[in-house]
This record gives structure tokens, C-alpha cells and sequence, in this order.
């Protein structure tokens, strides 16, 4: 049997790797094959963590004080590893100012 402490740890580590990978995408965003690889690398291990938090509510351990956590932070995981996926290309989806062009078009 595998100890509530373990899945705890191991919720943990795979949400931290998830955000510093999510923190770094801009880096590996210079190479297309390494952002892909990042990406996928991103939604393997918040779907890994989804799966982790409902295991670990499953088997009543709590997730920093709290039996309730671990399963709403499941879901956010999973939304988190569909929009990691989501691969814009920098395409202006707001249809808002862009605070670099203001400048310009004032000049012009």
C-alpha cells in the first residue's frame, strides 16, 4: 500500500515541473519541435497530476490542510493541460491595443 504522504509529494512535484515548464514556454518557444515537445511534456504531466490529486482525495489524505483541494485543483489541472496545448502562433485573439503599436501609430 502506498503511503498518503508519497501521493501528496508526488501531486506536488508534478505541478511544480507542470509550472516551471508553463513558466519557461516562452524559452523553448524559439524552436518549434522544442515547444511541441514542451507542450505535450506540459499536458502529460498536469493530466499525471489531475490523476494524482484524485487519487490522493481517494484515499483521504488532505493536500495542504485542506480533503477538499485535491479534487477542484484536479479539474484545474485538467483545463490547464487543454490550453497548454492550445498553440496560438501569436495571433492577436483579444482584438485589443497592443501596447508596442500605440507609440508607433501616434507618430505616423
Amino acid at each position: 500500500m502506498v503511503s498518503v504522504t508519497f501521493i501528496e509529494h508526488l501531486a506536488e512535484a508534478l505541478c511544480g515541473i507542470s509550472a516551471v515548464l508553463f513558466t519557461f514556454i516562452a524559452t523553448f518557444s524559439r524552436s518549434p519541435r522544442a515547444e511541441h515537445i514542451v507542450q505535450n511534456l506540459i499536458a502529460i504531466t498536469l493530466i499525471a497530476a489531475a490523476g494524482v490529486l484524485w487519487w490522493l482525495s481517494l484515499s483521504g489524505g488532505v493536500l495542504w490542510g485542506s480533503n477538499y483541494l485535491p479534487k477542484p485543483l484536479s479539474l484545474v489541472c485538467v483545463v490547464i493541460a487543454i490550453a497548454a496545448r492550445m498553440n496560438i502562433k501569436g495571433e492577436n485573439v483579444s482584438f485589443g491595443a497592443n501596447p508596442h503599436t500605440i507609440g508607433k501609430n501616434q507618430e505616423e
